[in-house]
Parts: C-alpha cells; structure tokens; sequence
C-alpha cells in the first residue's frame, strides 16, 4: 500500500482523525449544503480548531509544520465526504496562503501568515479573468504606478473563496511610467477600498464552495504590497499553480472513492435475480477497474507530493498527477451511478452529487488540454536534449 511507502506514523495519525472528522462531521452536513448552495462556516471553524486550515506551514506562523503529503491526506479525505468542504481548505491552503509561505517578504509573512494558518482568515486567489482563462499571459488587470502607490483596475473570474476571505491575492500587469513591467502578483486585504465582489456563482458542483468575479476600480495600494519579488510575479504564480495541481489530484482521489464506497456498499445490498449484483461480472468488472484506476491516480498524486517535499520540480509530475487523476473521477463517478441504476441519477443519493462535483476538476488549475501541453513540451525537450 501507498501508506506504507509514503507515511510516516504522523501521516497515519493525521489521516485517521481527519477521517473521523469527516466521517462524523462533515458527512451529515455535504447533502443539505449542496442544496442550499450554503458555504460551511461551521465546518470550516472545526477544521481550524484541528489545525488543518494551516497544516504545511511553520508553527512559528501558527501552522502545524506538517508537508504537501499531509495537506493531501486531509483534503482527500474530507474530499470523499464533501468535495466543496475540500475544495475551500484546498484553495485556502494552495492559492490564498502559499503564496505569501513561498514568496512573501519577512513582513508580508509576519502580517498575513498567522491568521491565514490559524483559519481566523480565509484566503482567495485571483488569477483568472474573462478573457484570460487557460492564457494566463493575457490578464488585463493592471497596477499604474502612480507616486508611491499603484492604482489597480480590472477583473477576476471564478475566484474561490472570495466572497468569504479576508486577504486577496490577485496577480495584475505592473506600468510604470507608460511601460508594462510584466505580470505580478499582489496581496492586500478582502475590505480595502476599490474592491467588489459580484454574488456567488451558481455552479453545477461544488455548491457550497464560494466562487465569484472581483472587480478592481481604481484600488490604491502601497508598493508593499507586491508578493515577493516584482521581476519574478509571472514565474511564481506558475509554481503556485504547479503545487495546485498536486491538491487538485487529491481532491480527485477523494471524490472518486467517495463515489466508489457508496457504489461498492450498494452493489452489496442491492439484490437481482436472487443475489447481490456485484455477484454478476459486469458489476464486479467495473469494480475492479473502477478501484484499480483510484490507487494509479494516488500513487501519482503521494509521489508528486513526496517528491515536492523532497525540495525538487514537480512541473511534470503535477501535471500528470492532476490530469490522470480528474479524468479518472470523472470516469468513476460516472461509473458509480451507472451501479446505482435509476436511483443515481436521483439527488438523495450522494453519487449524484459527486458526478457534479468531479467536472470542475478537469477544468480548474489548468485544463486538461493544458496539462496535456505542459506534459508533452517535457517529454520532447528530453528526447531532443538526449
């Protein structure tokens, strides 16, 4: 098993109290959110108090000093109760706060990081915009220099966890006198003047998760607040969405074996033609593909993890990792209704929910097609550097 190269006795411990958590918690809560599209406030506040909002970040910031691998473990586990539960520890975790971990100035970290590790803030990401999807290069949000501060005007799309966050990265093309300096990123609080946000967007998964547009129009902000390094914006928002991906592939992982247990556990209990149709092969078929594609996902996603930990690029391994892996929920979720029969295509049953909620994990974080493009430029430099 994939525990017993990768975890340490931590791991299992983690993994087995945010299981209960999960199980306990957050399970009775996931069908009544998703319908009333009602972002988990409640479940958030616990997931602090366990430490998870914080959980690859030094303690001296309030985090539990734990790695990517342990970050994947929670979020795969709460992902196989409530993908939109997962999803806004994941981006809280991935987007609204690793930048500032990875790239943020002493008093960047000391300002924004213990709130953020601690869950007393949530954190957003804005990267995508209308017109600048899968061509991040595009954004048309700018910051002018004007003085000492940059006016920023422009827009964001299908940012998650905006409407609920507190500190806002966004990324923005800096001009300085009339000369465009290249694509940054900024980090400023969620209330500051000239921001808005539009309500949240009515999506066909992840209902309880937050999404919306923010809009900038004529925002005033110091030059303290560009994250990092400003020659550097464009490359360090592309490792952002590298380490991303990783998570993406959790969530992957646990909203497939979420759809998995609940189709295995029916198959048992439904019976036909005297006995329970996993007794017939074309039951027992799809369940063996169906679990045997789930441990290739996770065997990619904890070596992509391992390997990030282990201080080396996971350009290539995240990509696979995230596009191998949301592919394959999309299969089994669709696969675990087809078990379910009739009845999976009813919403009382947790199966249709997931179906819903694997879509967007083809598309977030970098498409399918996308990885495809990142995977594939790889494989030809090796072979034309050989």
């Amino acid at each position: 098993m994939q525990e017993d190269i990768y975890f340490s006795e931590e791991h299992k411990m983690l993994q087995q109290m945010v299981r209960e958590f999960a199980q306990n918690e957050v399970r009775p809560m996931a069908q009544e959110l998703d319908e009333k599209g009602e972002f988990p406030h409640d479940l958030v506040e616990k997931m602090s108090s366990l430490g998870l909002m914080g959980i690859p970040w030094e303690e001296k910031f309030g985090g539990t000093g734990m790695d990517t691998l342990a970050l994947v473990i929670a979020i795969e586990e709460i992902g196989k109760e409530c993908c939109s539960t997962a999803a806004t520890l994941m981006a809280h975790t991935s987007l609204g706060t690793a930048p500032i971990a990875m790239f943020g100035t002493d008093d960047q970290k000391a300002k924004y990081l213990p709130d953020l590790a601690s869950g007393k803030k949530i954190g957003a990401f804005g990267l995508t915009e209308p017109g600048a999807g899968s061509d991040a290069g595009n954004t048309k949000t700018q910051a002018v220099l004007k003085g000492d501060k940059y006016v920023v005007n422009g827009e964001k799309a299908f940012c998650t966890n905006a409407g609920v966050s507190s500190v806002l990265i966004f990324t923005a093309v800096i001009i300085e006198d009339g000369e465009e300096k290249g694509i940054s990123a900024f980090v400023v609080d969620s209330n500051t003047e000239g921001i808005s946000f539009n309500p949240p967007e009515k999506k066909m998964g992840w209902c309880a998760s937050d999404t919306r547009s923010i809009f900038f129009k004529d925002m005033h902000i110091s030059k303290s607040s560009v994250l990092g390094n400003p020659e550097k914006g464009f490359k360090q928002f592309l490792q952002t969405l590298t380490s991303g991906r990783i998570t993406i592939g959790a969530l992957s992982i646990g909203t497939a074996q979420g759809a998995f247990n609940r189709a295995l556990a029916y198959s048992e209990e439904r019976e036909a033609f005297g006995k329970s149709i996993n007794g017939f092969q074309g039951i027992s078929f799809k369940l063996s593909d169906m679990i045997t594609q789930i441990e290739a996902a996770r065997h990619l996603v904890y070596h992509a993890a391992w390997k990030k930990d282990q201080g080396k690029s996971v350009i290539h391994e995240a990509s696979m990792a995230k596009l191998f892996s949301s592919e394959m929920a999309m299969k089994i979720t669709t696969e675990a209704i087809q078990i379910f029969g009739g009845y999976g295509y009813i919403k009382e049953y947790d199966v249709e929910r997931f179906f819903r909620d694997a879509k967007i994990l083809e598309i977030g974080e970098g498409t399918s097609e996308i990885q495809r493009m990142i995977i594939s430029r790889g494989i030809i430099k090796s072979v034309q550097s050989a």
